[in-house]
């Protein structure tokens, strides 16, 4: 546990030093659902489809940043140098996962209150669950950046992985088309993936209509979330040549 919290320790100094990576994690979630606001004004669009873009647009954005960050650990050797001292892999995985939740947390806020104060996101269920599930989806989007750092061997290849781990959840997860009105077995896919069930947890909190289905989908997360930190962990390289 010690290694752990040195582990995010020296992260979130690393992050403190970098006010452009601050600025993208914490500002342009934000930024992205006020547009999203601005082109659907006077009209109820936004109501209906502003829980998926506080699933959506923290989930993308703290991916690519965690993703890029480990990778370049490795490809700097800092990672070889921290794993010949006494530090697993998974400790080193988990510190970052808890740094970068630590973050995701301040974003969520952020991102929830802008949506719902400034942007006008009507919520009649609880914000506090609302922000729970949308800090759960940036740690989903932690995880699964973690997970793709540990395969990828340079920059370019951890924004290819886009097209395999983001772009099919966001196509799938009823955002552009209800899931119910997809081909049979697409539908049975976007069912069991985990963005489909942060954006329709989200959208059962903005309608207030949570029941046994919104803790499942919750359950669905937390286990995505889990696989992924161990299949990273299990699959971290100690350099990328």
């Amino acid at each position: 546990m010690r290694r752990t919290l040195a582990t995010t320790g020296r992260v979130l100094n690393q992050v403190r030093h970098d006010p452009r990576t601050i600025a993208l994690m914490l500002v342009v979630p934000s930024l992205l659902i006020g547009l999203i606001a601005w082109i659907f004004t006077d009209t109820p669009a936004f109501q209906r489809i502003g829980p998926s873009m506080i699933a959506l647009f923290p989930f993308v954005v703290m991916f690519l940043v965690t993703s890029i960050a480990t990778l370049r650990e490795r490809r700097s050797g800092t990672l070889e140098r921290l794993l010949s001292m006494p530090l697993a892999k998974g400790e080193f995985i988990f510190g970052y996962a808890v740094a970068f939740t630590m973050i995701a947390i301040v974003q969520t806020i952020i991102a929830s209150s802008f949506a719902v104060w400034v942007c006008g996101l009507e919520i009649s269920g609880s914000f506090w669950l609302m922000f729970a599930v949308a800090a759960l989806d940036a740690l989903l989007g932690i995880s699964l950046g973690l997970m793709a750092s540990a395969f990828a061997r340079t920059e370019f290849q951890v924004v290819q992985f886009m097209p395999a781990l983001v772009i099919p959840q966001f196509l799938l997860a009823g955002i552009i088309l209800p899931r119910e009105q997809l081909p049979g077995v697409l539908e049975s896919i976007g069912d069991w993936l985990p963005l489909s069930h942060a954006i329709d947890t989200l959208s059962d909190v903005a309608a207030g209509t949570t029941d046994s289905d919104t803790a499942f989908s919750m359950l669905v997360i937390v286990a995505w979330i889990v696989v992924a930190l161990l299949v990273g962990s299990l699959t971290l390289r100690r350099r990328t040549a």
